[in-house]
């Protein structure tokens, strides 16, 4: 089917002249009805085509299409792709927790494209002005939908599509690799027969054949890495020799460098002639590669990509892989998901691997299915051929996935009361009736239905909604009057606001209740290293000692926690130990998020003066600065390495940095042009002015007067809080904007002789230290 003479309109959108047999049979129900569609399709068939075919009517139709994607790193890729679109008009807008929101483009986008995570995030914001672009989506295309099957993120994508078509009723396109139970699927979204289309193997482009292989078991990890290399290596090399090209997936962006390197070495010596090796125009356009490392493996025939790679490496890496030049690349999952790189060969080397915050962890069987599904080239292979490297234990389930596949089933009950919670946070959940009626807005729903002895349903399902909710309300996320209506305590919406599971908000909650005295930066990084995010964090035997370093034996006892708080605390110092250096990004990046819901949390339930700690605190984590110099972060334009460079030439806040001027910033060392604009932002940031009036030196014992003493910023303004403290006791605090404002202090002459009145301000939300000043006033 000729795509011109079917869609004139929107020839140039695809990369391609005309649709294949899957695509041809699909466009009837995508373009001529207006239900709700599920596609089940096999890898590599064409289902992308699908997703711009539902677009391409949204917009024609003058709506707004949403796509969401399986990862952040695929969401940058449509971006890329869908310049198509922009070609034609159409306004393409991603929304990512990467970069910093555009409202106005948001509202203003014809193709919306964001994880499940951040449309999560947008739905549970829909009714603040930033957000309110989700509530106009016409159109959600779901991209291999069969997500719903993953540990976490699975219930994401569930609520989030139940929340969406409870908000805009848009029409839900959903996309899958083969799946068992496409039929549920459709129940959940209410996609017609006539909409609801499975395409079986038939349909793939190039045939299947896909094995598991064993490999023998050693005692030492690093050297089983080793030997399934070579088992890999052993399944590739008759396709590589008969010109073919082969793909192996490894558990880490490490593991794709390392392999690569041995991978060269090993085929070298097997005589195995690779890609463009030796081919002199090749060598002079690799020069354009950045990672010196990769350049001298593509010369060699071999490649590694992964998402730490520069776009425009991966962009090379991809095109030389597509041409030849390139027969072996190693590759995280990433690729999988997302481009469309097939190889005759491929094969899964790790079917375990790493992860940060969860230890040692199976690989997912849908990523083992998306990988597999890689295999064979349309046009150039006449069949795929997929491997498995296992152990011999795991190689029967394996072996079982690739024979039968997966039904794809809801994780929501995993985290039930957390979005349970969440609903009645938005005000969607009012009462129990509420409850139930959420409840069978979701997959979790149908898969209950159809399967009633792997799920809780009926009777059994609403003893657990009761059950739940009832923890709910004693653990004060939720509260209950007497008609049995159901609303969100401010704890329970700060829960929701900020993902937070329901421990660690527990956790932050009982840190507020401390005297504010014991409050210190101490306190607030075992809360955070304490969270129930990182419990399942892996402290590995070789980690120990470096651990111990930073600690002492006092310092939490869990290991993950202990490992978590040794590299928060020396990250505010910037001198992490290089054994930790390998999982410290991952965890300083979600205790970043974590610090900063507990800044919120200490701002409504302790005050400002708390809140400011925490943001000091997080600001030296992101930054690796030390206590005294921290406030130099509050600049705009000035991060860690500019911070420090202000810190050695005697610069420790930004009232230093607008004293210093432009020539004195120059003479620290920065450039001209950045020293102007680090002055302007300075001199941008507020600054406190105390004005104590008629305050008196004196006050005759037994007598009391009131004053007022004035408070003002004299450059910018911001929320603040004000203390007063007599003798280094609490009198009053006062949160407030602050431009200028009059604070009453009340002067009695009491027992003592001598009276110490000290003001102190804070700024809650900026990493400024608190500027405090004192008057003595004596008793006569």
């Amino acid at each position: 089917m000729n795509v011109a003479e079917r869609l004139p309109e929107f020839a140039d959108a695809f990369p391609f002249e005309s649709f294949n047999r899957m695509q041809s049979a699909a466009l009837p129900a995508i373009l001529e009805r207006d239900e709700n569609v599920v596609v089940s399709a096999p890898t590599a068939s064409g289902k992308t085509a699908l997703a711009e075919l539902a677009i391409c009517k949204t917009l024609e139709q003058g709506g707004t299409a949403l796509f969401l994607a399986p990862l952040r790193a695929l969401t940058n890729e449509k971006e890329r792709e869908w310049e198509r679109f922009e070609a034609l008009g159409y306004s393409v807008y991603v929304v990512t927790g990467e970069r910093d929101l555009n409202p106005r483009r948001a509202e203003r986008a014809d193709i919306l494209v964001m994880t499940p995570e951040k449309a999560d995030s947008a739905t549970r914001k829909h009714e603040s002005t930033r957000y309110q672009f989700v509530r106009d989506v016409d159109c959600c295309v779901i991209d291999e939908v069969h997500l719903l099957d993953s540990d976490r993120r699975g219930s994401v994508l569930e609520v989030t599509v139940s929340r969406l078509r409870r908000l805009c009723d848009p029409r839900i396109v959903a996309l899958s690799a083969t799946m068992q139970n496409v039929d549920d699927v459709a129940a959940w979204l209410d996609a017609v027969p006539e909409t609801t289309l499975e395409f079986g193997s038939e349909y793939r482009p190039i045939p299947l054949s896909a094995e598991v292989r064993t490999y023998t078991h050693g005692e030492n990890p690093f050297a089983d890495k080793y030997r399934r290399l070579y088992r890999a290596l052993d399944l590739a090399e008759p396709h590589i020799r008969d010109g073919g090209q082969a793909l192996v997936f490894v558990a880490s962006r490490q593991d794709t460098r390392q392999a690569a390197g041995k991978a060269r070495d090993e085929l070298s010596s097997r005589d195995v002639p690779m890609g463009a090796r030796g081919d002199f125009d090749f060598h002079t356009e690799t020069q354009v590669l950045t990672n010196e490392t990769l350049r001298k493996s593509v010369l060699d025939g071999v490649g590694f990509h992964h998402a730490g790679l520069s776009r425009e490496d991966k962009n090379h890496v991809e095109e030389w892989f597509r041409r030849g030049d390139v027969q072996l690349l190693f590759s995280t999952s990433t690729l999988a998901w997302g481009v469309n790189l097939p190889a005759r060969c491929v094969v899964i080397r790790d079917t375990k691997l790493h992860d940060p915050l969860e230890g040692e962890v199976d690989m997912s069987p849908l990523d083992v299915l998306q990988m597999l599904g890689r295999a064979g080239r349309p046009g150039y292979d006449d069949a795929g051929y997929a491997y498995v490297v296992c152990d011999s234990v795991d190689a029967n389930t394996y072996r079982t996935l690739l024979r039968e596949g997966k039904p794809i089933e809801s994780r929501l009950a995993e985290d039930l009361a957390a979005h349970l919670n969440a609903e009645i946070a938005l005000g969607t959940i009012r009462d129990l009736d509420d409850v139930v009626d959420w409840i069978e807005t979701t997959f979790y729903f149908v898969r209950a239905q159809r399967a009633p002895e792997a799920y809780d349903s009926g009777t059994r399902l609403r003893e657990r909604l009761r059950e739940t909710l009832s923890t709910l309300v004693t653990d004060g996320f939720v509260e209950t009057d007497d008609e049995l209506r159901i609303e969100a305590t401010p704890l329970g919406q700060l829960t929701s606001r900020y993902y937070l599971r329901l421990d660690t908000a527990t956790r932050f909650g009982a840190l507020c209740e401390n005297e504010r005295d014991s409050l210190s930066e101490d306190a607030i990084l075992e809360a955070v290293a304490g969270a129930a995010e990182f419990d399942s964090v892996s402290a590995r035997q070789h980690e120990r000692e470096a651990i111990a370093a930073v600690l002492s034996q006092t310092e939490l006892e869990d290991p993950s926690h202990r490992k978590v708080l040794a590299i928060l605390r020396a990250s505010t110092t910037g001198s992490t130990p290089a054994d930790l250096q390998s999982d410290a990004w991952v965890i300083r990046h979600n205790a970043l998020r974590l610090l900063a819901a507990l800044q919120e949390f200490l701002d409504r339930f302790s005050g400002p003066f708390a809140a400011n700690l925490a943001r000091r605190v997080e600001a030296r984590i992101e930054n690796a600065i030390s206590a005294a110099s921290v406030g130099l972060t509050a600049i705009d334009g000035v991060g860690s390495g500019r911070a420090k460079t202000l810190a050695r030439a005697g610069m420790s806040t930004p009232t230093d940095v607008v004293e210093a001027e432009i020539d004195g910033l120059v003479r620290a060392g920065l450039s001209e042009g950045i020293a102007e604009r680090v002055f302007e932002s300075a001199c941008d940031l507020p600054t406190v002015a105390i004005d104590w009036g008629a305050f008196p030196d004196t006050i005759p014992a037994g007598e009391n007067d009131l004053r007022e003493v004035t408070v003002r910023t004299t450059a910018g303004s911001a929320r603040a809080g004000i203390d007063v403290t007599v003798n280094d006791v609490p009198m009053t605090d006062t949160a407030t904007y602050l431009g200028e404002a009059t604070v009453p202090v009340g002067v009695f002459g009491g027992n003592a002789r001598e009276l110490e009145y000290e003001i102190t301000v804070c700024f809650p939300n900026l990493p400024l230290r608190p500027v405090s000043e004192s008057k003595t006033v004596e008793v006569v």
